[in-house]
């Protein structure tokens, strides 16, 4: 059996129900609001350093995944043209198994059918400690869920 490699991407796309610049708005100016939207995923974000609009702050985010309270220290990258946010990760629970961690967001306008308006497409940059050490297929699946339960909020506050 072949060893995995130590690095890699992970891709998935989720069917927007709601504006994808709105949702893009969410993460590059109302951060604070995620938990409102999401708070089976999220509990808290605060600011360690900059503010919430500026490109390069620092976060720290408080969230359950598979069950588990685990913390992520971060500082994103925007890029409005294309609608994109990257966290770079610094700290924090993944931190623990993934040399590299970088969960991105890239929110694509395109009206499709049965009311969808546009598509959420999700990465996961990483490389991992050590061989052993799984892929972060958890994340993505906690990206996945993330982003479905915000795009819920965002379609229902209209």
């Amino acid at each position: 059996m072949a060893a995995e490699p130590m690095s890699g991407k992970l891709t998935a796309e989720v069917e927007l129900h709601g504006p994808p610049a709105k949702f893009y708005n969410v993460f590059r100016k109302t951060a604070h609001h995620i938990p409102t939207h999401t708070p089976s995923h999220i509990q808290a974000v605060q600011v360690h350093d900059g503010d919430w609009e500026s490109h390069g702050c620092i976060k720290f985010w408080i969230y359950t995944c598979e069950g588990k309270i685990e913390v992520f220290k971060e500082k994103v990258e925007f890029d409005d043209a294309k609608k994109t946010v990257k966290l770079n990760g610094l700290e924090g629970d993944a931190m623990k198994i993934y040399k590299v961690y970088n969960p991105i967001f890239e929110f694509v306008d395109g009206a499709g059918a049965g009311g969808k308006q546009g598509v959420a497409k999700l990465a996961i940059e990483y490389e991992k400690l050590d061989p052993s050490f799984p892929p972060p297929t958890k994340y993505m699946d906690f990206m996945i869920g993330l982003t479905k339960e915000v795009d819920a909020g965002i379609v229902k506050a209209g």
